[in-house]
C-alpha cells in the first residue's frame, strides 16, 4: 500500500532527500525521486528537506468520512497529545467538540494509552531482566530496528505503542465502535493498518482540511462553525462565538510524550539501575542504535523526528516552531494531577525481524560497478556523498539493486565532461581562445597557435587587432568579423567573438578561410581574364560584321543598276 511518495516536482538531481534518508529508501533514477516502500520507515524526514515541497502522503480522509457516515455503532477518535501545539489549544474539550461535530461519536486523548505504556515500561525496568531497554512509542524507530538493526531487537520494549494501547483500551470499553487515530505522524498509518484493531489514521494536516471544508475553526478561542458564525453575527456584529474550553486537570503525565524526553518525564519517579537517555532525529538514529550494543543499563527513549512528535512530518507548523510547541505541551501537561491508570488489557507486543528484500551483491559485482566510474583501487573511492550515499560502495550496492544509476557519481561525471570537453577543444578544426575582460588568454588550443603562429601567447593583442574583441566585451553582444589577415602566418580567418557573462570571460573562435580567400582571388583573376578575352573577341566580330555589311551593300547596288538597265532595254524592244 502506498503511504508516502513525491509528487512529480521539478526534481533537479540534488539528491537532498537521499542524503537525509537514514535507510536510503529513495529510488533516484530517471530524474525523479521515488520512495522504496519495502525499505522506508516512514519517518518523513525526506519531505522536510525537499526544496520542491513535493510531499505526497496517502490521504485517508475519504475512507474516514465514509466510515463516519455509515458506522452505526460509533466511531471514536484517539487524538495524539501534540494536538495542543498543532491546533493552538490549551484544552482538549474544543478538539473533542469539533470532532463530534464532523461525525465522530466521541474523542479521547491517546495519552491515556501512553500512561498505560509508561506503567509497562516501569515494570520492565523494575524486573531487571533487560540489559538495555529501547522505548517502542515511535513506529519509525521500531521499523528501523526490525529492518536494519536485528542485533538490538532484543532491547526493543515488548510493549504496544500508545496508539495501539489506547485502541485496546477503547475497544475494551466500547467493543462495537471503530477507532481512528489522529496525529502528526505518517508512520502511524502503516502501524494502524498492521494493528488490525484501528480503522484508520488521519494526520493533523488531513484533519485540518476536514475542519476547513466544514468551516470549523480551532484555536485558543475554541471552535467556530459557519452556522454558528451566522447566528452570532446578528447579535454581535460578526463576532466569533466561543465554545468555552472545559479546563480541567489532565489525568496523565504521559501527555509529555510528544516532546523530547517526554517518555522519561512521564514517570512519576525513575527506578534505579538504568541511565535514562533521550535521542531524537534521524541523523542520530543509526549511531544511537549502534552505540547501545556496547553499553548496558541504559533506558533509551528514541524518536525519529528531531524535537520528537511535535515536529512530526504532518504536524501543523506554528510561529515559534519546536520551542513554542514544547511550551504549549509542557503548560498543558503540567496541569495533570494524576499519572496512573488501572485495569487495562494486555499490551504485550511481539516484533519480528523484517527484511527489505534487497540483494547483497558480491565483491566482484561491486568492483564492476565501481570500475564503470573509474574507481579501480581504494584511493579512487572518494566517498564524497554527492550522490546521496555515504560511500562509493554503498552507491554501487544501490546500482546493483536498481535504486541508483552509475551516472549519479558527480566527480566521475564532472571529470568525464571535462575530459570530453578537452578532447573536443584540442581536436577542433577551429582555433579556440578564451580570455578575461583584460584580454589575457586563459585557454588556447593547438589549432589557434598554428593559425596565429605564436606559441602560448599571453594576450589577445599579441595575436591580432583586438578592437572587435574590446567592443564585444563592452557591449556584451556577440560579433562576427570576416577575412582578417593574421600578420605572422598570412592566414585569413573569420572571427566569432562571444562574451560569456556568467563566466566573466570572452570566447574567440578562429575559422581558417585562407583557402577560400585564395580561391576567390584566383576566381576573380579568371573572371577578369575571361572578360578581357571576351571583349577582344567581340571587337573582332564587330569589325568583320561591318566589313561584310559594306561588301554586301556595294554588291547590292551594282545588281540593282544592272537589273534596271535590263528592264529598260526590254521595255524599249517591246514598244518598237
Amino acid at each position: 500500500m502506498f503511504y508516502l511518495d513525491f509528487q512529480k516536482a521539478n526534481c533537479k538531481n540534488c539528491y537532498k532527500c537521499l542524503r537525509s534518508c537514514p535507510v536510503k529508501a529513495i529510488d533516484a533514477r530517471d530524474n525523479q525521486a521515488k520512495i522504496i516502500e519495502s525499505r522506508c520507515i516512514l519517518c518523513g524526514h525526506c519531505t522536510h528537506v525537499c526544496p520542491q515541497n513535493a510531499k505526497r502522503v496517502h490521504d485517508d480522509t475519504f475512507v474516514i468520512e465514509q466510515l463516519l457516515s455509515k458506522k452505526k455503532d460509533g466511531v471514536l477518535a484517539s487524538v495524539a497529545p501534540s494536538f495542543v501545539s498543532s491546533f493552538g489549544l490549551d484544552s482538549f474539550e474544543p478538539m473533542r467538540e469539533a470532532l463530534k461535530s464532523i461525525g465522530f461519536t466521541d474523542a479521547f486523548e491517546t495519552a491515556e494509552g501512553a500512561a498505560a505504556v509508561t506503567m509497562e515500561y516501569k515494570k520492565l525496568v523494575q524486573s531487571g531482566k533487560y540489559e538495555n531497554i529501547i522505548t517502542s512509542a515511535c513506529p519509525a524507530v521500531n521499523r528501523a530496528i526490525q529492518l536494519y538493526h536485528h542485533d538490538v531487537l532484543k532491547y526493543l520494549a515488548p510493549v504496544d505503542s500508545p496508539m495501539v494501547a489506547h485502541a485496546k483500551i477503547l475497544h475494551a470499553r466500547y467493543p462495537k465502535s471503530e477507532i481512528v487515530f489522529i496525529g502528526p505522524c505518517i508512520a502511524k498509518k502503516r502501524e494502524a493498518k498492521e494493528s488490525g484493531i484501528i480503522a484508520g489514521a488521519l494526520t493533523f494536516e488531513e484533519l485540518a482540511e476536514m475542519f476547513a471544508k466544514r468551516g470549523i475553526k480551532l484555536g485558543f478561542d475554541g471552535v467556530l462553525t459557519d452556522g454558528e458564525a451566522a447566528e452570532e453575527a446578528a447579535a454581535t456584529a460578526g463576532g466569533a462565538k466561543e465554545i468555552l474550553p472545559n479546563v480541567k486537570d489532565g489525568k496523565y503525565h504521559a501527555k509529555f510524550y510528544p516532546i523530547s524526553r517526554g517518555v522519561i518525564k512521564s514517570f512519576d519517579d525513575l527506578p534505579s539501575g538504568y541511565e535514562y537517555i533521550a535521542v531524537d532525529g534521524v541523523k542520530r538514529l543509526d549511531d544511537a542504535l549502534d552505540d547501545i550494543k556496547n553499553v548496558s543499563g541504559v533506558f533509551l527513549e528514541i524518536n525519529a523526528c528531531e524535537g520528537a512528535c511535535v515536529s512530526g512530518p504532518c504536524a501543523i507548523k506554528r510561529k515559534g516552531g519546536t520551542v513554542n510547541a514544547n511550551v504549549l505541551v509542557r503548560n498543558y501537561t503540567n496541569r495533570a494531577a494524576a499519572d496512573a491508570i488501572a485495569d487495562y488489557p494486555s499490551l504485550a507486543a511481539v516484533r519480528q525481524p523484517l527484511t527489505a528484500g534487497d540483494r547483497m551483491p558480491t565483491d566482484d559485482e561491486i568492483g564492476q560497478i565501481l570500475a564503470k566510474t573509474g574507481k579501480t583501487k581504494p584511493s579512487d573511492e572518494l566517498n564524497c556523498g554527492a550522490c546521496g550515499y555515504s560511500t562509493c560502495r554503498e552507491k554501487a550496492w544501490a546500482v546493483v539493486n536498481g535504486y541508483a544509476e552509475v551516472e549519479m557519481c558527480v566527480p566521475y561525471m564532472r571529470e568525464k565532461a571535462e575530459s570530453m570537453g578537452n578532447v573536443i577543444i584540442e581536436n577542433s578544426p577551429n582555433g579556440i581562445i578564451v580570455c578575461n575582460s583584460d584580454l589575457k588568454i586563459s585557454e588556447i588550443n593547438r589549432r589557434a597557435e598554428e593559425l596565429i603562429g605564436i606559441k602560448s601567447p599571453e594576450y589577445i593583442f599579441d595575436c591580432f587587432d583586438p578592437t572587435h574583441v574590446f567592443k564585444a566585451a563592452e557591449s556584451g553582444h556577440a560579433s562576427h568579423v570576416e577575412k582578417i589577415k593574421l600578420e605572422k602566418t598570412g592566414k585569413f580567418v573569420n572571427i566569432n567573438i562571444v562574451p560569456l557573462q556568467k563566466e566573466k570571460a570572452i570566447l574567440v573562435v578562429l575559422t581558417d578561410v585562407t583557402d577560400k580567400v585564395n580561391f576567390d582571388a584566383e576566381l576573380d583573376k579568371v573572371k577578369a581574364d575571361t572578360m578581357e578575352v571576351t571583349a577582344t573577341v567581340i571587337d573582332k566580330q564587330m569589325r568583320v560584321a561591318q566589313e561584310i555589311a559594306s561588301l554586301l551593300g556595294e554588291t547590292t547596288a551594282e545588281t540593282k543598276i544592272a537589273l534596271l538597265k535590263l528592264k529598260d532595254a526590254m521595255l524599249k524592244e517591246k514598244n518598237s
